[in-house]
Formats: structure tokens, C-alpha cells, sequence
């Protein structure tokens, strides 16, 4: 799959994710969804943009990052704080020289 191919199926399965899932309120509900599910298949490929969607908007993508890269920046005090949590992953994506 090409980068280009990679992006826009990435933009389309993030927008069928928020589309599905915007009126809910639980996290890991959000996280099972299937187009969620198939952008962590996606792998490293997908940590830029989320990190660019996280900069964008904020949104609960740190799952998908966790499962993908398998870190966890996000410090005891700024869990369930989305700005907070949001710029901890950017952060840690600049730390680790990804570019979006």
C-alpha cells in the first residue's frame, strides 16, 4: 500500500470512526469500534497521522497509539484530560522523530 493509499484509507476510517461513535461515552466501546480496530492494523504507518489528527483535534486516539507503538506518555495526572493527554503524545511524538 502506497503512503497515499495509507492516508486515505486512514481519513476514511477516521471519519466513519467519529461518524459511529460520536454520541459515545465510553473509551474502550470507542476503541473496539471496527474502523478503529483496522487503523491499529495499519501499524507504524498510522502513528503520523494520528499525531497530525491529534493536532488538529484532540480525540481518543492514545489507544491506538498505545497499541501501536507500545508507549505511554501520558502521566497519572493527565488521564481524562484530552488537551493534557494529547499534547503528552505529541510531545513524545517529536521525542521520537516522527514527522506529520
Amino acid at each position: 500500500m502506497s503512503t497515499t493509499e495509507i492516508e486515505t484509507t486512514f481519513l476514511e476510517l477516521g471519519e466513519q470512526w467519529r461518524r459511529e461513535t460520536g454520541m459515545l461515552s465510553v473509551t474502550s466501546k470507542m476503541s473496539m469500534h471496527p474502523a478503529y480496530q483496522t487503523i491499529i492494523k495499519i501499524g507504524q504507518p498510522a502513528v503520523p497521522l494520528i499525531m497530525r489528527e491529534l493536532e488538529r483535534e484532540p480525540d481518543h486516539w492514545f489507544w491506538a497509539l498505545t497499541a501501536i507503538t507500545g508507549a505511554n506518555p501520558v502521566k497519572e495526572e493527565q488521564r481524562g484530560r484530552l488537551d493534557q493527554m494529547a499534547q503528552a503524545w505529541i510531545a513524545w511524538g517529536r521525542e521520537n522523530e516522527y514527522k506529520w
